[in-house]
């Protein structure tokens, strides 16, 4: 048994409308050799071009033209999407939109694309009869890739753009970084060098002391320090940088006279007729006024157009400070004064009532000194009770005789009672009122009560003499006192503006609030969009 020789088949094509009936091995390898010629579907150069080519040509021509037309990144991405769902077969993004302008499908209107699929829809229900299709799984081949010239000159075109976008963004950086930042720092520093009016600062320190008393306690403890005058260094602080001070110096020296010449730039000169509150806010400006708690020292520094000027302003400004700080310490010793006067002369008037409530009593009462008065009384009782024992003793000598005589012992005996109605009438005098009149003990009772407080009256009038010596004394010393450590001079070389560092310092100014106001319009923009 021979076994028939078998050839491998490559490439056999079959004609579109050749019958299924098979055929032969010979019959094969002769139909293979008529239809393969070993080359495949490779064309020669040389060949004349088929409709397919012509079909390709104007598929490429097409493909250039959407090209041409510039179109972003993301609407090819959107052609590429709605061919997919399409159906349609491309190589390349701008090959889908070709592909589908021939469907007759718009790629960049969804609605529309979406509204002619219905319709295509509804169109094939109503012309077919609904009955199962035959599915054909037709092979996917892989895309066509465009040729290298194709693609360096699309690489090309997007560096192209990528330059042009980058410029026109730095070209708007540079000029939102002029119109915003350059431009009015140029015109300030144009200000600060060409327009600006030269002033002269005088500066000035001083110190508000406290006089040395001889005060004990807790509030000893701060005398020295600049607690002790921390309230009144505030005080006047405030009061130089007062309305009050300004029309003072306005008054005194002219103030708004100086600052409303015609040589002062505009930004800095006042109007002829300029109100207090215009004058008041330059004021605050060129009167500077810091207080340093630390060491209780006040530093001024006041500027002018003229030194001389600056200088007669500074010294104006201390004398208000010196006579505010004398008005702070009057106060204080008119009411120390002022207490201490009143008290004397309510107690001066006091002990002269006293005196007269004594004088009173001895005229009323004719004594002029009971105890004198009682003395004497005492002395007078004591004389006779020493006669009246030495009439007991005689009257018990004459009771002792057997027979005593009667004449004698009446007569003493009557002597007896006589002594003793008299002592018992002096001692009567003492203590008990007789006719009507006080008794001794009421006389020296009130004049001892009125004696008494007259004692107490010219004891407070002492006291209160003495309240007001140190009163005296302590008004005749100054309590507060301002003493200058830095003394006012007059400059020689003006000292504002300084054209450098605020030039420099509106730079920076003028990029921070750029920088602040892109920082915010980014962070908007990127919400909006996200």
């Amino acid at each position: 048994m021979t076994t028939p020789p078998k050839a491998s088949k490559f490439r056999i094509r079959k004609a579109p409308g050749a019958a299924a009936a098979p055929q032969a091995e010979g019959e094969d390898l002769v139909a293979s050799d008529q239809s393969e010629d070993g080359f495949g579907d490779t064309r020669y150069p040389t060949a004349a071009p088929t409709s397919t080519d012509q079909a390709e040509r104007a598929i490429d021509n097409e493909v250039a033209a959407v090209k041409a037309e510039g179109l972003s990144g993301r609407q090819l991405r959107t052609a590429r999407r709605v061919a997919q769902k399409n159906g349609v077969d491309a190589s390349s993004d701008h090959e889908a939109v070709v592909l589908l302008r021939r469907e007759g499908i718009d790629p960049f209107q969804p609605s529309a694309v979406l509204k002619l699929i219905e319709n295509r829809r509804g169109a094939d229900v109503d012309s077919k009869a609904q009955l199962p299709q035959t599915v054909v799984n037709r092979p996917k081949l892989p895309a066509v890739p465009p040729n290298e010239a194709q693609r360096a000159q699309e690489i090309i075109q997007i560096q192209r753009d990528i330059v042009r976008r980058r410029r026109l963004a730095f070209f708007l950086l540079l000029s939102r970084l002029a119109v915003f930042v350059i431009f009015p720092t140029a015109l300030a520093g144009w200000y600060f060098f060409r327009l600006a009016t030269p002033l002269y600062a005088t500066t000035s320190e001083f110190v508000i002391q406290q006089a040395e008393s001889a005060s004990s306690g807790i509030g000893s403890m701060f005398r020295g320090t600049q607690f002790a005058t921390s309230q009144d260094s505030i005080a006047v602080q405030g009061y130089l940088q007062s309305r009050d001070a300004m029309l003072r110096l306005d008054h005194d020296l002219g103030f708004k006279q100086h600052f409303s010449q015609g040589f002062i730039d505009p930004l800095q000169r006042l109007e002829p007729e300029a109100t207090n509150e215009t004058a008041y806010k330059l004021y605050k400006r060129n009167v500077r006024i810091g207080y340093d708690p630390t060491e209780g020292l006040i530093k001024m520094e006041v500027i002018a157009a003229d030194p001389a000027v600056s200088q007669n302003f500074s010294e104006a400004l201390l004398g208000y400070a010196e006579q505010q700080v004398d008005q702070l310490s009057q106060r204080l010793r008119e009411d120390q004064m002022q207490g201490a006067r009143a008290s004397y002369e309510d107690a001066e008037v006091k002990v002269l009532e006293a005196q007269q409530h004594v004088l009173a009593l001895q005229e009323e009462l004719g004594i002029l000194d009971p105890l004198t008065e009682q003395s004497s009384v005492m002395s007078q009782v004591g004389t006779f009770e020493v006669e009246l024992q030495k009439k007991r003793l005689e009257l018990r000598q004459l009771l002792d005789n057997t027979r005593p005589n009667q004449a004698r012992v009446d007569a003493t005996r009557g002597d007896i009672r006589r002594l003793e109605a008299l002592i018992a009438e002096l001692r009567s005098q003492l203590t008990n009122s007789m006719n009507g009149e006080a008794s001794l003990a009421q006389i020296t009772g009130r004049l001892r009560i009125a004696e008494a407080d007259l004692e107490t009256r010219q004891l407070m009038l002492s006291q209160a003499l003495q309240q007001l010596e140190t009163a005296r004394i302590e008004a005749n010393r100054q309590v507060r006192y301002l003493e200058t450590s830095v003394s006012p001079v007059a400059p020689d070389e003006p000292t504002y503006p300084r054209a450098f560092e605020n030039t420099l310092l509106a730079f920076l100014i003028f990029g921070g609030i750029y920088l602040m106001l892109s920082l915010t319009a980014s962070i908007l923009r990127e919400q909006a969009t996200s």
